[in-house]
């Protein structure tokens, strides 16, 4: 029977990136559940063996705005009761979070750009150490507050939690290392608008992915190929 990878997406462009081929190559089948368009109430968590809560510009703690993120949070917070395979990307990563009890915050700063992340001893101990010394794509504004009992497993110098496991199957991250390098304009555009009230350059983000784009390929397989040998068992 074939096994399913559903995504949680928020914003088109931020999609599963170079993750999917992972997961192809594996024999799953990626679907795309949309927030705001699909309805989370209806998900069947049992037929889904990958579950993946992708990014996007909202706030974690935005329902008020957007009623439809205490549906998401409640099925995050079933599939991690479930101890079944969970990946959390930024905005997904703080989901997990403050499904966990955690609270999720401006930081008062943006953190947009590519540079590594700074693993703790947890962190080089688990999946996390194949990224290396990589530079890796940061971009939020949020943080999330480390959920009771679990280890930060990484860190940046603006931020000080970029990562944790809930358990051996799920993973959250700060940062994003699924961003496909060939379709990285589609941020730079998407997100023109935030990048001009932090003062970015789209022209100095370019380069600097450009830079990256071998060692990010290259980095996210290693890194995938080894959390999806742990997590798919």
């Amino acid at each position: 029977m074939t096994k399913t990878a559903l995504a949680l997406r928020h914003l088109a462009f931020e999609d599963l990136g170079l993750i999917a081929p992972r997961l192809s190559a594996r024999g799953l089948e990626v679907r795309y559940h949309d927030a705001g368009v699909d309805d989370f109430r209806a998900v069947d968590l049992d037929g889904v063996d990958l579950l993946i809560v992708l990014g996007g510009p909202i706030g974690a703690e935005d329902e008020a705005r957007f009623p439809w993120l205490a549906d998401e949070l409640a099925l995050i917070r079933r599939r991690l009761d479930s101890g079944r395979p969970l990946l959390g990307l930024c905005l997904g990563a703080q989901l997990m979070a403050r499904a966990l009890g955690a609270r999720v915050k401006p930081m008062g700063v943006k953190e947009i750009g590519l540079s590594p992340v700074r693993l703790t001893e947890a962190g080089r101990a688990c999946v996390l150490a194949e990224l290396g010394d990589q530079a890796v794509l940061h971009w939020h504004g949020d943080r999330f507050e480390l959920p009771a009992g679990l280890a930060s497993l990484a860190w940046t110098p603006t931020c000080d939690h970029q990562a944790f496991a809930p358990h051996a199957r799920a993973l959250g991250l700060q940062f994003h290392p699924e961003v496909d390098p060939s379709r990285f304009e589609q941020w730079l555009v998407g997100h023109a608008g935030e990048l001009e009230q932090a003062g970015l350059s789209p022209v100095d983000l370019r380069a600097a992915m450009a830079r990256e784009s071998d060692g990010l390929r290259a980095a996210l397989g290693r890194l995938m190929d080894r959390w999806l040998d742990q997590a798919l068992l």
